[in-house]
């Protein structure tokens, strides 16, 4: 959704999943950018402000930011100037970003001196929600700082999966499956974060033995998802594993087993293993990372509503 669509949305709700135009509220009434810019922080026209008086969001959800697509931004806004408004809030002397960042750093590289703005009053929780919301939909997030947001909004203001879901238009299966990623090392993450690796890749390595050195050679020969599921489903049938059964059968050449296993991962939002044996005998195993994810798989598992 542009802030150009932003400002034409209703009257804000109350609630948690109301999107992000009811979040701004109704702004439609714009007036002309004025030379100086007005003082009030309640008023919900666009103004024009100061550059040097506007600061980036330090929990700001977007960490990565590519040189070259900034600076193809900046050289767009030096001929055209920054067309969509950015959102900011009073904050301290000056402005703190709600939503914008990448066109605030675009309009200091083209050295404009202010820059179209509007000011609201939210509060700590409406700005990362609204900041969230705003790099999900133009897609501007990596997979890790997705996940990152997600558990930041989970752990200070206490939002569930499935509140989260609904905020930004996600099952709480996508919810779940990207907070699985912060259980990879830092250096997994990293390589995600770089592209070196995909949401796929990724998954398949969560909880792998020796992920790092598994990550690498995912990188270094190029493997598919497919392939690196396979490389570490290997690498944990090599390992000692107390919950496989005697005789238990591989199943990394047998699909079905696989798919399954990735259609209930998708429902419950935990990795999965099906391991099975001899005359129909296996293990069914549900890996949890934290105890949200413990709770709603009891929950699940008891049949009561979540």
């Amino acid at each position: 959704m542009s802030e150009e669509n932003v400002m034409k949305s209703a009257k804000r709700p109350q609630g948690l999943g109301r999107g992000l135009s009811a979040l701004l509220g109704d702004v439609a009434r714009e007036e002309p950018l004025t030379p100086t810019a007005p003082t009030s922080p309640s008023t919900k026209a666009i103004q024009s402000i100061e550059v040097a008086l506007i600061q980036p969001h330090p929990e700001q959800p977007r960490r990565h930011f590519d040189d070259g697509a900034l600076q193809e931004l900046a050289d767009s806004i030096a001929k055209r100037g920054v067309i969509q408004p950015i959102i900011v809030r009073p904050h301290g002397g000056g402005f703190q970003i709600v939503a914008g960042e990448r066109r605030w750093r675009a309009a200091q590289r083209a050295q404009l001196h202010r820059i179209p703005a509007i000011v609201r009053d939210f509060d700590e929780a409406e700005t990362l929600e609204i900041a969230l919301i705003e790099n999900i939909q133009r897609e501007d997030l990596n997979p890790i700082e997705e996940a990152e947001a997600y558990r930041k909004l989970i752990a200070e203001f206490h939002h569930s999966q499935e509140a989260l879901g609904r905020l930004v238009g996600k099952s709480r299966s996508h919810v779940a499956n990207l907070m699985r990623l912060l259980d990879l090392p830092a250096v997994v993450q990293q390589q995600v974060i770089e592209q070196k690796l995909s949401m796929g890749h990724a998954r398949a390595l969560i909880g792998a033995p020796d992920c790092e050195a598994l990550a690498r050679t995912v990188e270094s020969k190029g493997l598919s998802v497919r392939d690196t599921e396979q490389l570490v489903r290997r690498t944990k049938t090599g390992a000692a594993t107390p919950n496989r059964q005697r005789g238990a059968t591989p199943k990394e050449n047998d699909p079905d087993i696989v798919a399954l296993e990735q259609h209930l991962a998708d429902i419950l939002g935990v990795k999965v293993d099906i391991s099975y044996g001899a005359g129909g005998h296996g293990v069914l195993s549900l890996h949890y990372s934290t105890l949200d994810q413990l709770d709603m798989l009891c929950q699940r598992l008891s049949g009561e509503r979540i």
